[in-house]
Formats: C-alpha cells, structure tokens, sequence
C-alpha cells in the first residue's frame, strides 16, 4: 500500500528538481539549510516519510522498497519525470533503492550519513516495539551523541531542541514501521548495478552509521566519491551546512 507524502516545494518550478529525503524521525525542516541554497538553481522537493511529519501513517510494517515506491508516487502527482536526489540515513536508503528501481528516472544521487545494510539488523524490530509500547520520548536523549554531537548542542542549544522535537512529533506508528524498514534493508550485492553519478558523505563522528560502514556504499557504486565531514556526527547537512552544501553543489552542478 503506498502512503501519501505530505512534501514542500520551494525554487522555480521549471528548474531542475531535487528531491531530498529525510532520515528516521525527522521532517522536512532537516534540510531547510540545503532548501535555502539550491532553490536558487534547482526545483526542491522535501518530503516527510510516511508515518512522519504530515505524511499519512500507514499501520503495520513497510520496506524500504515501500519507502521508495511512496516517494515515486508523490513524484507522479507532482508531475516529476527526472530528479536528482539526496538523502540522509533512512533518506539515503531510499536513494539506493529508487537508484535500483527506477534508475531511467534518476539523474544524480548523493548519500549521507546511510549504509547498504544497517548495523545490528535484529536491533531495529526491538526498537520498533519499544517505540510502540512506550512513545519515542525514551530515544531522544540518546540522540546527543549520535544526531550531533554534545559540543554542537552546546554551540547551537536551540538547533538541538528544533531537531529533538521532530522525534518528539514524530507518531509512533510512523516511527516503528519505519525502524521495521531499516532492520530488513540489505543491498550490498546490488550495489553495482546503480549506474547514477553518486556521491557518498559520512560523519567523522557518527556512531550510526560510522565512516567505514558508508564507505561501503561508495566501494560498492562504480565510479561514486566518498568524502567525510570533520567533526560532524549523523545529521552533518543540519550541523555543518556549509560543508555539506559545498560538497552538493560540487555534485549537482
């Protein structure tokens, strides 16, 4: 069943589109940063995953695959053929696999802070309960230390609290299914045949998704560049836009 997205334009509408697809309990507003800067060149299509932010919540469990054929979806009632996109973690799970599924469609691809296959797969169905039993309240403190790091909180207080309170919002339903995605998500052996121009970015600092395990990504891709922010931890285009931009523009052109 594909779930309807709820999404945010911005830039002209005859530009060239970029989607940008956001990680596990977050909106749309992750990526105001990278919003601000390619609506000048690029038509920017944001969208919340399914279960999250306005997007419908669709009960019970959902694969990465279903992620995709949702973003898809939108994309036909938006009347997009060709788009390029990036996408952070569960995003960029998703950028894999629409690489795989409707690669005719996809001009350019960029992966942040995500992995082929996710670590600790059996750890997602268990978060996915306990989300469901107790709410994603429990999970935010630990998101210091894995979103951003604590020094950048300390920097940007009310940056953290903007990010946290996406998860707080984020409907538990929503968040489980997706978790159900993450845990079942293995493409390693299909790498090769994503023929996109790729680029692959990792957090220096990221214990989610470590360097080496986003690397693998990159390894994997014919022809993909591979390049780490310094200092950065999982959400390195919310933290250390800049950079992070830099390394797009270099990408999309």
């Amino acid at each position: 069943m594909t779930a309807t997205l709820s999404a945010v334009e911005d830039g002209p509408a005859d530009a060239p589109v970029l989607v940008l697809g956001p990680s596990l309990g977050t909106t749309t507003g992750l990526f105001d940063a990278q919003a601000a800067e390619f609506a000048r060149t690029h038509r920017v299509i944001r969208y919340d995953l399914r279960g999250h932010g306005g997007s419908e919540v669709v009960p019970g469990s959902c694969t990465i695959a279903d992620l995709a054929g949702d973003v898809v979806a939108l994309l036909d009632r938006l009347g997009v053929d060709r788009f390029s996109y990036v996408g952070v973690s569960i995003g960029g799970a998703i950028g894999q696999q629409l690489a795989l599924t409707v690669p005719d469609r996809l001009e350019k691809l960029a992966i942040i802070a995500s992995a082929a296959q996710f670590a600790d797969p059996p750890s997602w169905a268990a978060r996915a309960q306990q989300v469901r039993e107790q709410g994603t309240e429990p999970l935010v403190a630990s998101r210091t230390g894995t979103w951003f790091t604590a020094a950048w909180a300390e920097r940007d207080p009310s940056g953290a609290h903007r990010l946290l309170q996406m998860l707080r919002d984020t409907p538990t339903e929503g968040y489980a299914a997706c978790c159900e995605a993450i845990g079942a998500f293995d493409v390693r052996a299909r790498l090769g045949e994503i023929s996109a121009p790729t680029l692959v970015i990792a957090g220096a600092e990221d214990p989610a998704t470590p360097p080496d395990t986003v690397r693998v990504i990159a390894d994997g891709i014919p022809g993909a560049h591979f390049m780490v922010v310094s200092g950065a931890a999982h959400l390195p285009n919310a933290t250390d836009p800049e950079t992070v931009n830099a390394m797009l523009r270099g990408h999309l052109g």
